[in-house]
């Protein structure tokens, strides 16, 4: 049989990438924290198999496995596993590929439909020199494998990819490490073995890894990115791995099969499941940036504490008896002021967003509950129109008396919020990792508010005065 050749990849190919990079670093942080973390089921039987032609001849059909190395790009920091077919019989060479998804509705409604938990990813086929055309622009390895069959395992994983090319099983649900294009093939190979795979593997010894390590390890070259997936996924990715689970990853699912025996035997010694590799393009991995915790930590502790030494007292009149405290050279104190602010609120503010907008417009489990809620706050993001004033008068923001003790309840919830942060954090009474938030951003981010409480409000002048 002939598979029809159709374009697919992790990411839509799009003329102008660039105008899009934006959209899909926020889709990216959307798809990985907001997906259901259920297991996928068990593969879906096959009704009436017979009704799928196979090759005459299965000794001239060759199956390997396609391994992607990571990228430099948000949305294949995971790299990616196809399946390559060389059919004899018919004279044809076709890549599988799982990654394929379609911004229907444009990327507005795609975003939020992500975010609803529809996330519909299909099977798409294309000539091998396509396929690799576009990893040697992306410029990442690529490296391939035979995978050694027994003629009637061959016949289960040709049948299974007849099946999925049916118009009713092209589109499957994708869990992000539970159902994605690495999963196809471990599960439809796993399958033609008799679940040989999941049973070979599960004797490996295997590090006391979580999926939140998968996640701040395979994102050390986006700093920005792997700092947000860690303030907004919750206590659910702190399960640790199985083997099986951790063969979502590609070279993880390369090294695991290296290590299966296959059915397959040459002079009395069976041989391994993968064999013959081969690098069909090398290129040099992603750089590893700074750590994101540092530059948080020091991004704002630094300058609060430079703000903090400009305090100073100022008199409101010649006769008054009270004070209030102020900041030294404001022309460029209070400009400094406002960048912070502007910062924080805008990190406060969105991660706030949406971790408590899932609760009440998606299904996603991986956003619900989060303790870091008690950090990052929703209504942090108004205070943009306080900070930006800063930035352009270079003076505190004038209070009345109506406004005044509702902003006094403001910072003193927050203070007490961040004190209550600290205390499930060191305790640990709380399963969800969060030391690195509470030793690198809460001391920053507690003495910011505690200065703007400060200096960044114009108390109301007293009622009955003269001056």
């Amino acid at each position: 049989m002939i598979f029809p050749p159709q374009t697919g990849t992790c990411a839509p190919r799009w003329r102008t990438r660039r105008v899009y990079a934006a959209f899909l670093s926020v889709l990216a942080i959307i798809a990985i924290t907001a997906l259901p973390f259920n297991r996928a089921s068990a593969l879906e039987p096959i009704e009436s198999p017979d009704q799928y032609s196979l090759p005459a001849d299965m000794n001239g059909v060759h199956f390997y496995l396609i391994t992607v190395d990571v990228g430099n790009k948000v949305w294949d920091n995971f790299g990616h596993t196809a399946l390559r077919v060389i059919d004899e019989n018919t004279n044809t060479d076709v890549v599988f590929n799982w990654g394929v998804f379609r911004i229907n509705g444009g990327p507005v409604s795609f975003s939020y439909n992500f975010f609803k938990g529809i996330m519909n990813y299909e099977l798409g086929t294309q000539s091998p020199s396509q396929e690799f055309a576009m990893y040697r622009s992306q410029e990442r390895s690529v490296w391939q494998d035979r995978i050694n069959l027994t003629n009637p395992q061959k016949e289960i994983l040709y049948r299974r990819l007849l099946w999925n090319m049916q118009p009713e099983n092209i589109v499957y649900p994708y869990q992000y490490f539970f159902d994605n294009c690495t999963t196809r093939v471990r599960d439809y190979l796993n399958e033609a073995l008799s679940n040989t795979i999941a049973t070979q593997t599960s004797s490996y010894d295997l590090p006391s890894l979580t999926f939140r390590d998968q996640v701040k390890g395979h994102y050390e070259s986006v700093a920005l990115i792997g700092f947000s997936l860690d303030v907004l996924m919750n206590s659910n990715i702190e399960e640790p791995l199985s083997q099986w689970d951790e063969m979502f990853l590609p070279l993880k699912l390369r090294e695991r099969l290296y290590q299966v025996e296959s059915d397959v035997a040459e002079d009395g010694v069976r041989n391994k499941l993968l064999s013959d590799p081969q690098e069909v393009m090398l290129f040099a991995p992603p750089k590893v940036e700074t750590d994101p915790y540092q530059i948080a930590s020091v991004g704002l502790l630094a300058p609060v504490l430079m703000l903090l030494l400009m305090l100073k007292k100022i008199r409101m009149s010649y006769f008054a008896t009270h004070s209030q405290i102020g900041l030294k050279f404001p022309s460029i104190s209070y400009r400094l002021l406002g960048l912070l602010g502007i910062v924080t609120a805008l990190f406060s503010g969105i991660y706030g967003i949406l971790m408590l907008g899932s609760w009440f417009v998606s299904e996603h489990l991986d956003l619900h509950h989060n303790i870091n809620l008690l950090l990052f706050w929703p209504t942090d993001l108004l205070f943009l129109i306080v900070a930006m004033r800063w930035l352009a008068f270079c003076k505190p923001w004038p209070m009345t008396h109506n406004s005044t003790p509702f902003l006094n309840y403001y910072m003193m919830a927050h203070l007490l919020s961040m004190m209550a942060y600290a205390g499930v954090t060191f305790l640990q009474l709380v399963d969800q990792s969060t030391m690195d938030i509470a030793v690198h951003v809460l001391p920053g981010f507690a003495l910011f508010t505690v200065l703007i409480w400060l200096v960044g409000f114009e108390p109301a002048k007293p009622k009955n005065t003269f001056f």
